[in-house]
């Protein structure tokens, strides 16, 4: 119990409040498309995609968020709009993966994983800890296992945008962004935190107050 109590913790830490504000627009686009057609369904996304950045704008969230969220809808939903085919709307997500898995495969290549870079911002804890020879090894691991679901994500939506089925393009997109991602993330962290003990170095508070060896290792967190 305790155990989940601290995933459920660290999801919260990681995760913002985006996820209906990143399924929304492509099941209103999917449903209006198919009774009113490709420009309604463009009008209508862009229209919920508007009132969710005012939403957050509203509530004094980040409004750089939802001016990047609209942005991505409006080229997203430009682009299916000119060609005249609803699959393309969904050519952003195929690139996204794209450049993901790009990113966690030079981060590996240069030695500088793309989990710790992640675990980094997202807490604030000294680079020079990620990088020790006695911590590194699981952030590396866990970014292999993110390039590796980036790939698959990236086939999976290219080659349902070749076959141009958008109703298939949803479910996909919906299945194979939150609900997936975490488990990625609990899936990263459970091994992240099993694979730190196992390399014995020191925690991060312990590498911060510069405790000497032996270590108790890191206790929370990934």
């Amino acid at each position: 119990m305790n155990k989940l109590r601290e995933i459920i913790d660290e999801l919260k830490t990681v995760l913002s409040g985006s996820t209906i504000d990143a399924l929304l627009p492509p099941l209103v686009f999917l449903i209006i498309n198919n009774i009113f057609g490709i420009t309604a369904a463009v009008v209508s996304a862009l229209i919920l995609s508007l009132a969710l950045g005012i939403k957050r704008i509203l509530n004094k969230e980040s409004w750089k968020y939802a001016l990047s969220g609209f942005i991505i809808v409006s080229l997203a939903a430009g682009l299916a709009l000119i060609t005249k085919n609803a699959s393309n709307y969904f050519i952003g997500g195929a690139v996204g993966s794209g450049m993901f898995f790009l990113l966690t495969v030079i981060s590996l290549v240069i030695g500088k994983p793309m989990a710790a870079y992640a675990s980094h911002l997202s807490r604030g804890w000294p680079l020079d800890w990620f990088w020790r020879k006695d911590v590194k090894p699981a952030y590396k691991e866990v970014t292999i296992f993110w390039a590796l679901f980036f790939l698959m994500r990236m086939a999976v939506q290219i080659n349902l945008i070749l076959k141009a089925n958008p109703d298939q393009l949803v479910w996909a997109n919906t299945l194979l962004g939150w609900p997936v991602t975490l488990i990625i993330l609990i899936s990263s962290y459970i091994y992240g935190t099993w694979r730190l003990k196992n390399l014995k170095g020191p925690g991060v508070d312990e590498y911060i107050e510069g405790k000497e060896p032996p270590w108790e290792g890191q206790k929370k967190g990934f």
